[in-house]
């Protein structure tokens, strides 16, 4: 018994990793238009938006990309890519000549894939909810877009595709969550019940 109950305390941080494996090697959850072409995981959707605006230096955004190119350059022609090539790699170097509508089109995929790296980072350290609310966000402008056709897409080569590893990222997002078991059993104060005055039991028995 006490060994199912450390297990299970164990399971938010166990998730987090595996998330943050998924975002960071680059996983494929999707696929979705974005300003350097056709993105299929949050942090180059993320990334890509981070290029244009210049609110971090490229220096990050290579930190961020590198682990994902090695592990593709790897899987793929057995070779590692050098740091330099690493904008080349990922289609960001015309990133900031691409028309903003894409993003705009997108902004719940955007805000979405924000929170999901966000979170995969955060997590590492202390599991929370952001996973959860990015991957719900991102699915929810997949959905919108693919289901309902909003914005409406007339060239399918750009269609939004999901892959099947969005059930296994939207299963980690729920379980980083930590619940605090303790709080939602905690009994309720036990109420002191009133005795008689010493008086008043006198009076009656006269």
């Amino acid at each position: 018994m006490a060994s199912l109950r450390g297990w299970t305390i164990n399971v938010p941080s166990i998730a987090s990793r595996i998330y943050f494996f998924l975002i960071i090697l680059q996983i494929p959850l999707f696929r979705v238009p974005c300003r350097s072409g056709m993105c299929t995981t949050p942090l180059e959707v993320t990334t890509s938006k981070l290029v244009t605006t210049d609110v971090f230096p490229v220096v990050v955004v290579k930190a961020l990309l590198y682990p994902g190119a090695v592990a593709n350059g790897v899987i793929n022609n057995m070779t590692i890519p050098r740091w330099d090539n690493i904008l080349n790699i990922y289609n960001l170097t015309n990133a900031k000549e691409a028309s903003p509508m894409i993003d705009l089109q997108r902004l719940e995929v955007l805000a979405g894939s924000y929170f999901a790296v966000a979170g995969a980072l955060v997590g590492l350290l202390k599991p929370g909810r952001m996973t959860m609310f990015g991957t719900l966000l991102t699915i929810w402008g997949l959905v919108k877009e693919g289901i309902l056709g909003k914005p409406v897409n007339t060239d399918p080569t750009k269609a939004v595709y999901v892959y099947p590893t969005m059930v296994i990222a939207l299963v980690c997002a729920f379980a980083s969550v930590k619940y605090d078991a303790k709080k939602l059993h905690k009994s309720a104060p036990v109420r002191p019940i009133a005795k008689p005055l010493q008086s008043s039991s006198k009076s009656k028995l006269k």
